[in-house]
């Protein structure tokens, strides 16, 4: 996979109606680690991920940096870069995108952009600046990346064991992709580090993720982890196809409301 691929992967998985789950403006951060069982080529990965979700009062703000080094076999160092910032209004129809990721000091791409849906699973469209200023039409039950979230979770309180959906978060420049999700479980409360979410119940979910195009039957990348019912989530393996990164929860505070 291109390096650039994984960082737009990586950003995905933590990017529904709202109402239909309490999401929580929280901060978190993520040790990165190569999973030794799944490792291919690589033989070292490290780095961090922060994670901000802001209430916006109408909206959510999302604020996204990921710095990962990847070492593969020949002993050569990818040194990945990214910053995410989204806006996602809290009925689901309006989202605005940033995304400016680099390899080794140099811009392997960026994307900027609003996507809207003229009503709630309907389709839409998502509207690229720059340069190209392309125009990528939305299929209808699109969902953006905090809508995703909470649909996901409310399928695991209703006892479901898959969700699919489309899912649009503006960090690739072919438009929504399609997801599907195994739900594993929905646990009772459970003794965490962190008091804010061991009294949650959660839920162990596997993700995969496709392209759009035709006769796609193979994901472009899988993940796995444990969402609590507010939307945090710990324990994720991503999986990319040749190797996997392990993402650890290492620090984590609730936000206040701003509005």
């Amino acid at each position: 996979m291109r390096l650039p691929a994984v960082l737009a992967a990586l950003l995905l998985i933590l990017s529904a109606p709202a109402h239909a789950v309490d999401l929580a403006a929280h901060h978190a951060v993520y040790a990165l680690t190569l999973d030794p069982g799944h490792r291919g080529d690589m033989v070292a990965a490290s780095g961090t991920m922060g994670y901000e979700v802001t209430d916006a009062c109408d909206g959510w703000v999302v604020r996204q940096r990921l710095h990962m080094t990847l070492t593969d076999s020949d002993g050569h160092d990818a040194e990945m870069l990214s910053d995410y910032a989204t806006w996602e209004a809290k009925d689901g129809l309006s989202f605005n995108f940033h995304m400016k990721q680099s390899t080794d000091g140099n811009v392997s791409s960026q994307t900027d952009g609003k996507a809207t849906l003229p009503r709630r699973g309907g389709p839409g469209e998502a509207r690229y600046t720059g340069a190209d200023g392309d125009v990528k039409r939305l299929p209808a039950g699109t969902l953006f990346p905090m809508a995703h979230t909470s649909a996901l979770i409310a399928a695991a309180r209703e006892g479901k064991r898959f969700f699919t959906a489309p899912l649009f978060d503006g960090t690739v420049e072919d438009g929504a992709e399609d997801s599907s999700a195994a739900i594993l479980d929905w646990r009772k409360p459970h003794p965490t580090k962190y008091a804010d979410i061991s009294a949650l119940y959660s839920t162990r979910v596997r993700l995969a993720f496709f392209d759009r195009a035709p006769g796609t039957q193979t994901p472009d990348y899988q993940v796995g982890m444990r969402y609590w019912e507010n939307g945090v989530a710990d324990d994720m393996q991503m999986n990319f196809g040749d190797f996997s990164v392990n993402a650890k929860l290492t620090e984590y505070s609730p936000q206040p409301h701003r509005c």
